[in-house]
């Protein structure tokens, strides 16, 4: 894996309810894209080679929570990109608390 992003998506709704509505179908909409990721409490990790590509998801997930509902959304992202070597992938980081 080339790169990586953690994103949090926070839509601005009235009720727990509908966040979690909203976060769901964002949610729905990263694992549409066929790539490696992992749901955390706060935030959704996800990696794949094309920096370009992961992106586009993360632009696209407050599209998806605008789309599904919320008139405002907040987005805190994390990128790791190395175009020429390897990231740390989500099993090395996380599989060993895991098991």
């Amino acid at each position: 894996m080339k790169a990586s992003i953690a994103i949090q998506v926070l839509p601005q709704v009235d009720s727990e309810d509908e966040l979690i509505r909203i976060v769901d179908e964002v949610i729905a909409y990263i694992k549409s894209s066929g790539l490696n990721c992992y749901v955390g409490p706060f935030e959704t990790t996800i990696e794949g080679d094309s920096y370009d590509q992961l992106m586009e998801i993360a632009a696209n997930c407050q599209k998806v929570a605008i789309n599904a509902g919320c008139e405002s959304v907040s987005a805190y992202i994390k990128v790791v990109y190395t175009p020429d070597g390897e990231v740390l992938t989500i099993d090395k980081k996380v599989s060993k608390h895991h098991e």
